[in-house]
């Protein structure tokens, strides 16, 4: 089953969308489809997609007759917002990338969409507005002041209906002869003529009037809010400068390969991932990390596409090109992510389905059968059409997916790639945090913490004896011995023979002695006595032994990373209980823990005793979050409720995880978090405001007390706010320090 995009260029209902969508998913040999009303865009998922492409725009047109359907990442008429990606189906992954989507991101259109419609739409609408604004007040001049008679009234008023009712009225027309009859311009062509039709010449043009300034406003509102969310994340660079020889010129962004060289100049945005070579600099990485200190790099620092050069000039080795880019990954995340609809999306768009219909057959009771009792025809019909108007559900179907949006939008701007909404939405329900211990919560590099020497040998003697058995070895503990040896720059002797005990040790011969450098078992083996040494160490020890007699013992620990105590402390102000499971010893672990203090420690584990203890944590707390970053990893991310992967991970770890962390740090755990409660918070806020509003209004409006102005500030007026409730979660300073 292949997957393919496409884009929906001047797609302005989100109601619409959901009908777009239903029917799409209904056409035979299609087994998915999502439209995506925050990006615009169509996911199909088909044997051959290709073939579907006149179907798919026979049915988007039949229901808005403007949207124009075109391939992702194909330019139209319309240059449309970040057209970069492939052709084909993009999966949900970020380090492999097909070779379309490379090719269709080299022949990206430019950043920057027209609005909704076109400018020139824009300004039509305006001057619409304006001219009905002028008839609709000369008519109220001439009623209100009886200068003329009421006919030459009524006919200013009729003009200015005109003026502004026709093209909803034509496209009401137009949707009625593809059965659209409870499409929001026909609705609202019914409720104004039925006002009309009882002499409601005033409330029927004023109604209209209305209508149009909140779609208009509404329009500008989505159009904002979509531009606000995708500049915050693209941060592709338009071009490069590239460097050959002493001679630099610039070049687009996607014809640079990796292992070219590249400058940055101070104040630049790092264009793609490299390794610096030359000078050294601090970065601004508050775009990625959401952290306003700047980070200091200099030659071997490896930086990240996104970040922006605050000092000095720098000379980068392109290590990724412009696809496989954090900033590319980022906004594939991004888009990609927003197709992934959350349960309360899918409820509402649904809901909608029925909502509708109901609203208009309470208000085809409401004009029938209280007229037939009391006989006021004129009341009870207008107050049906007052129902018609709020019968459209477009603040409803808007409101959730531009909040999930919005929460998607804010995670990418501090590294945290959520994909899709489900995500979010499982997230906002966890209970629990399980973490993996090594490249989580530690480094993951193993660092000399203690050199202690018995008898007449120095502290500096003992780590030069150990560094010269371990100088061959390839394990994390003798490089990290060697590298303290080295830092202090004391002389190494070269054994005459040697030997790797496996799982033991080294057993060496130097030129006057006999060394053995291992664990206790290689002690044991050569029947060395361990006396004196600790039981316990809050790291792994290394025994060294001269001559058959012990001389000391070296620690060698992972190192807890900086912000990982105040995250987990995060987590804990946030009512969650922390976790920890290794495969490490459980002296290590729990000092670990202790340090970062996290509530429960589970140690020397193997990977399928990992999985075994997730689903006790969660039948004990409840819903469980799941942080690594390892390759045995994998099978308890895809087993927890939300799988979250460290982007300096293994590729099967961020494959299976549902939140990545690009920045590798553990503070992005706890803000990841309040992102998602906060966009589960907002997205049911949306729902409950909008409906109470449109239930408020329709009881009113039966009690005698509402009128059609009420109406459509319920419709329209209800969305705009919803839509800007939704865009407050990309202004969350709360998200900035967790």
């Amino acid at each position: 089953m292949k997957q393919k995009f496409y884009i929906l260029e001047n797609l302005g209902c989100a109601n619409c969308a959901a009908k777009m969508e239903k029917r799409i998913k209904e056409l035979p040999g299609i087994s998915d489809a999502s439209i995506t009303f925050a990006t615009k865009q169509l996911r199909i998922s088909a044997e051959d997609p290709d073939r579907y492409l006149a179907e798919l725009q026979n049915i988007c047109s039949s229901i808005e007759h403007e949207v124009i359907v075109t391939e992702r990442g194909q330019k139209s008429g319309c240059n449309h917002q970040h057209q970069h990606e492939d052709s084909c189906g993009h999966q949900h992954h970020f380090h492999s990338m097909q070779s379309e989507a490379r090719a269709a991101s080299r022949d990206s259109a430019p950043k920057h969409e027209h609005p909704h419609k076109g400018g020139s739409h824009r300004t039509k609408d305006i001057t619409v507005i304006v001219i009905g604004v002028a008839l609709y007040a000369i008519g109220l001049i001439l009623e209100h002041a009886a200068l003329l008679p009421q006919p030459v009234c009524m006919a200013a008023f009729l003009a200015a209906y005109l003026v502004l009712g026709s093209e909803i009225l034509l496209t009401a027309g137009r949707n009625l002869l593809h059965g659209q009859i409870f499409d929001e311009n026909f609705l609202m062509s019914i409720a104004t003529i039925g006002a009309l039709a009882i002499s409601q010449f005033e409330e029927a043009v004023g109604v209209m009037l209305f209508f149009r300034i909140g779609e208009l406003f509404e329009h500008i509102a989505v159009e904002k809010s979509r531009s606000q969310i995708m500049d915050a994340v693209d941060m592709r660079p338009e071009t490069v400068t590239l460097l050959h020889g002493d001679h630099s010129h610039v070049v687009p962004a996607g014809e640079v390969e990796a292992g070219s060289l590249i400058l940055v100049r101070p104040g630049d945005r790092i264009p793609l991932d490299g390794t610096i070579l030359e000078g050294e600099s601090r970065l601004d990485t508050s775009a990625l990390t959401g952290e306003p200190v700047p980070v200091k790099v200099s030659v071997g620092s490896q930086v990240l596409s996104g970040c922006v050069n605050t000092s000095g000039q720098l000379k980068l080795r392109v290590d990724k090109v412009l696809e496989e880019s954090m900033v590319t990954r980022i906004l594939d995340s991004v888009e990609n992510a927003a197709a992934s609809k959350p349960r309360i999306d899918r409820f509402i768009t649904r809901f909608a389905r029925i909502y509708t219909p109901i609203v208009v057959a309470l208000a085809l009771g409401t004009a029938m059968i209280p007229s037939l009792i009391t006989g006021n025809w004129h009341y009870w019909i207008y107050t049906a059409m007052s129902f018609l108007v709020m019968s459209c559900p477009c603040a409803l179907v808007l409101s959730v997916p531009l909040a999930f949006f919005s929460g998607i939008g804010a995670g990418s701007r501090l590294g945290i790639l959520f994909k899709g909404g489900a995500a979010i939405e499982a997230m906002g329900r966890i209970r629990a945090v399980v973490m993996d211990k090594t490249g989580t919560i530690t480094e993951g590099n193993f660092v000399l913490q203690q050199v202690m020497p018995l008898g007449s040998l120095a502290e500096d003697e003992l780590l030069a004896l150990c560094a010269s058995c371990e100088q061959n070895s390839t394990h994390p503990i003798a490089a990290s011995i060697i590298a303290a040896a080295r830092e202090q720059k004391l002389s190494l002797e070269t054994p005459i023979d040697l030997a790797e005990i496996a799982g033991h040790g080294i057993q060496a011969k130097l030129a006057d002695r006999e060394v053995l450098c291992g664990n206790r078992k290689l002690m044991e083996q050569f029947l060395v006595s361990c006396e004196g040494c600790p039981q316990q160490t809050a790291g792994s020890e290394v025994l060294v032994a001269v001559n058959g007699r012990l001389a000391g013992w070296l620690v060698v620990s992972d190192t807890i990373k900086p912000g990982a105590p105040a995250a987990v402390r995060a987590l804990g102000s946030q009512h969650l209980v922390t976790a920890m499971l290794t495969g490490d010893g459980v002296e290590n672990a729990q000092a670990v823990a202790n340090t970062c203090g996290i509530d429960e420690v589970h140690a020397r584990l193997l990977p399928e005793d990992k999985l075994n203890r997730l689903l006790d944590i969660r039948s004990r707390h409840g819903a469980v979050m799941f942080v690594g970053d390892g390759i045995n990893d994998a099978p308890v991310l895809a087993g927890a409720d939300v799988g979250a992967a460290m982007g300096s991970g293994a590729d099967a770890a961020i494959e299976a995880a549902d939140v990545v962390f690009m920045t590798s740090s553990v503070e992005a755990i706890p803000k990841s978090l309040s992102i998602a409660r906060s966009t589960g918070r907002i997205a049911l806020e949306n729902v409950i405001f909008a409906l109470v509003i449109k239930a408020a209004v329709m009881i009113l409006g039966l009690c005698g007390f509402a009128s059609m102005w009420a109406a459509v500030f319920a419709d329209t007026g209800v969305a705009m706010l919803c839509i800007l409730n939704s865009v407050r979660i990309l202004y969350g300073g709360r998200f900035k320090r967790a």
